[in-house]
């Protein structure tokens, strides 16, 4: 996909987020009604997953009507534990269900859009962006949030979740050719949760999750002042865990993307 002559490529950042990435479906379902073209999509955990499912076949009707219809019995299944080694959950179950939406052998160059996703090799610290060979095989890299997933080996690397170095890959996009880069970021300011009563106390995962997300805040706010637009949404009151929230979490990303809509317009008209 190229896109038309002396129209700026546009570009879509995705931040990971556990949970919170369903709110990307909104997002992306808000673009694609006001006829906002994506030529490239660069994605981290969570948004590779979304972005990567849009890449390949440019249709979210599917993954929005699993997501409404997920709650923790139906996700139980996805959960394959592993001998305490590398990470609580071996992550096969996972791959396979990423195989049902693109398929066991789609690499990225059969994708309609332009797609990167962005791994950590946790030895050296360093990005790992990843842009070719098997998408399933890149996405179980990049979703590898750390003692909760097993490690991810891949060219002598071993790989864990992308948001440890880069929480919204803005510029990935930017890399990849993007002239104008739309960022969605998923993860709220912990401050922001300050003071929200909890009925129960967190279990390991929802412990885990919060963690990095505290820890990359700050890289994440940082990293969003590269982008032309950012997209928000108001997530502080759902946690990473909560995917049986579905339903709010599009929504709320529908209604972030709606309220940018005016000024992505606008400043791509005057560009």
């Amino acid at each position: 996909m190229s896109a038309a002559p002396g129209r700026k490529k546009i570009g879509l950042a995705l931040s990971g987020g556990a949970a919170r990435g369903l709110a990307h479906i909104g997002v992306l379902d808000a673009l694609i009604k006001e006829g906002i073209p994506i030529d490239i999509i660069a994605g981290t955990s969570a948004g590779a997953v979304i972005g990567a499912i849009y890449a390949y076949n440019q249709d979210t009707a599917r993954i929005k009507k699993d997501a409404l219809e997920a709650n923790w019995k139906k996700l139980a299944p996805l959960i394959d534990p592993s001998l305490p080694k590398s990470g609580l959950i071996k992550g096969k179950k996972i791959k396979d269900m990423l195989t049902t939406y693109i398929g066991s052998n789609t690499c990225f160059s059969d994708l309609k859009i332009p797609f990167a996703c962005v791994a950590t090799d946790i030895d050296s610290g360093e990005e790992v962006v990843i842009d070719q060979g098997p998408v399933v095989e890149a996405l179980r890299a990049s979703i590898s949030i750390p003692t909760i997933f097993t490690v991810v080996k891949r060219e002598g690397r071993y790989l864990v979740d992308g948001g440890l170095t880069t929480p919204v890959p803005i510029k990935v996009a930017r890399r990849m050719g993007a002239d104008f880069v739309i960022a969605v970021n998923v993860t709220p300011d912990a401050a922001t949760r300050a003071g929200k009563t909890r009925s129960t106390e967190p279990n390991i995962f929802q412990v885990i999750l919060q963690s990095i997300y505290i820890t990359t805040y700050l890289v994440a706010r940082q990293s969003l002042q590269d982008a032309d637009i950012v997209i928000e949404p108001d997530l502080a009151h759902i946690g990473a865990a909560d995917f049986q929230k579905a339903g709010e979490l599009i929504q709320r990303g529908e209604q972030a993307a709606h309220e940018r809509i005016p000024e992505i317009k606008r400043r791509l008209k005057n560009s």
